[in-house]
């Protein structure tokens, strides 16, 4: 009875699946596609701890609120900082969801999560996730989500690898028959380069700049490998030395100088991981190649640095931005084939 039940519920839910990251969170609708795509950044009173704002309305305060409003983001480097913060932002995304669809039952839920949180920080998530409404709720760990996302066949015996590059954290895993074989993450990834920007200008021009000025010349000159044609964009911030508004006209081949750091360590996590790898996947992956995913893949250049060092062919997936949010989902439109591929903690509750 409760499974016919359950089937029921299936053929009128509006199973989610998302991918709560560290920069941004993705929601994925069965039969819908990706809806809601905003910042992972709330707002609050940090007297009372009361929830001004959500997403993207919350980040267009960050640097600009009052001294009793802060704007923070609840996850760090790929690992949650604050449960009840992250917890509520999960609820905001579900109800949201949710609301748009009325009247359905409870939604199914696959979140997608770091590869490197701890089985706390996962019942936290799993938590979250019925609190806010979900009928059920599975994990999944990201980088096996975006290389479902990113049509990757995760579950034959042939050899597949993903280095997907969020905000926080670069992870890097080979999969094959449904399990990751190796896997490596490293802390570094769209933040770091953000914050390498933000040191260049500082260092070389005695320029204060802050986080979105950095993200968005990352965005429109950054490069990883030498561009056709080089451009330049003017960096706007405070003088270090006067404390008067300054703007500095900056090359793309600077703005590849100050992300070495962060690219050269990304370029060593994928080496590092192929050094680990068994032989027969490595001969799968000379045929097939290897997949870009996460925002940190529309780096200009990147996989053409990658495949420089690797010598193996390395592109980007469609749209790699949202692989986690849509091979969350992929795994709701056939959970009982793809269950094994779900984090160790919620396989008993699919199986029971």
């Amino acid at each position: 009875m409760i499974s016919l039940i359950n089937a029921f519920l299936g053929m009128f839910s509006r199973d989610v699946g998302i991918d709560l990251g560290t920069a941004n969170t993705l929601v994925m609708v069965r039969g819908q596609g990706i809806v809601i795509n905003e910042p992972s950044v709330v707002a609050i009173d940090k007297k009372t701890r009361k929830v001004l704002a959500i997403g993207a309305e919350a980040k267009e305060m960050v640097g600009r609120t009052p001294a009793n409003i802060i704007a923070i983001r609840p996850l760090r480097d790929g690992v949650i900082s604050d449960f009840d913060i992250t917890q509520r932002m999960l609820e905001y995304f579900i109800h949201k969801v949710h609301d748009r669809f009325r009247p359905v039952p409870k939604p199914r839920v696959v979140v997608g999560i770091p590869s490197g949180v701890t089985e706390v920080e996962k019942r936290a998530v799993h938590d979250a996730a019925i609190a806010a409404g979900a009928r059920e709720a599975y994990l999944i760990e990201e980088p096996m989500a975006a290389a479902i996302g990113a049509g990757l066949p995760v579950t034959e015996s042939m050899g597949s690898m993903i280095v997907d590059i969020g905000g926080g954290t670069t992870e890097v895993a080979v999969i094959a028959l449904g399990g990751i074989v190796v896997s490596n993450s490293i802390r570094i990834a769209g933040d770091e380069m953000d914050e390498a920007i933000i040191a260049y200008a500082r260092q070389k021009y005695n320029l204060f700049i802050g986080e979105r000025m950095a993200e968005w010349v990352k965005m429109a000159i950054g490069s990883a490998y030498p561009l056709e044609k080089e451009e330049t964009r003017v960096l706007r911030g405070r003088n270090l030395i006067t404390g008067l508004p300054q703007q500095v006209e900056v090359s793309s081949v600077e703005i590849r100088e100050a992300l070495s750091g962060p690219v050269n360590a990304i370029v060593e996590v994928v080496r590092d991981t192929l050094d680990d790898t068994p032989p027969e996947p490595i001969a799968d992956l000379l045929e097939h190649g290897i997949a870009l995913a996460g925002g940190g893949a529309l780096l200009k250049g990147l996989a053409q640095r990658l495949s420089d060092e690797t010598k193996m062919r390395v592109y980007v997936a469609e749209d790699p931005l949202a692989c986690v949010a849509k091979g969350a989902g992929r795994v709701l439109e056939d959970l009982d084939a793809l269950q094994k591929v779900l984090a160790t903690t919620q396989r008993s509750s699919i199986t029971r």
